[in-house]
């Protein structure tokens, strides 16, 4: 996981830096989204991981079943992730360029994740603290997963804090084998 976002990272900067120049960010945005979502696609997967077809070949595919959505730009970097092998970095590419995106406009979203469901207000309170920390407009999507036993997981871009029972008791483990 960490390799695929060191490789996705360069390509999501140069795309941001292009769009952010021509003022095209969400449109780039919405295009790299796309483009992660079709590189997902179960069919598009065997297209991108044959060996039977060149990099040529499945830019062609891929624009194809893209349609118009593709601007010359957008084109040259999906020629340059198929000539490097990396087509299936694209759902990476485009979580990279939305950090980038995020920190342009001082916004930063913030996966919460609880073991129990949060209240909306216990939800702005930490949206508050976190707004302070970070001093970004906060935005907070939470889930549930009850296998935390207590507490909560934050996941702010590259950032995790772990502040669930779950992480203590695992930090304890450690803490003992050491």
């Amino acid at each position: 996981m960490a390799e695929l976002s060191t490789i996705a990272r360069p390509y999501a900067k140069a795309a941001f830096e292009y769009a952010d120049e021509t003022g095209q960010l969400q449109q780039w945005s919405d295009l790299l989204a796309m483009a992660a979502a079709l590189a997902t696609n179960e069919d598009m997967c065997a297209v991108i991981e044959s060996p039977a077809l060149d990099a040529e070949q499945k830019v062609a595919v891929f624009v194809a079943a893209a349609g118009k959505s593709f601007t010359d730009a957008a084109r040259n970097l999906i020629d340059s992730l198929a000539e490097h092998k990396r087509l299936g970095a694209l759902p990476a590419i485009s979580e990279a360029f939305e950090i980038f995106k995020a920190e342009r406009e001082a916004a930063l979203d913030v996966e919460v994740t609880s073991a129990f469901e949060l209240s909306s207000e216990q939800e702005a309170k930490l949206a508050a603290s976190l707004r302070s920390k970070w001093n970004k407009d906060v935005s907070i999507h939470s889930q549930v997963d009850k296998s935390l036993i207590g507490g909560v997981v934050i996941r702010a871009g590259d950032v995790v804090i772990d502040g669930s029972v779950r992480g203590k008791l695992a930090q304890v483990a450690e803490a003992v084998q050491s």
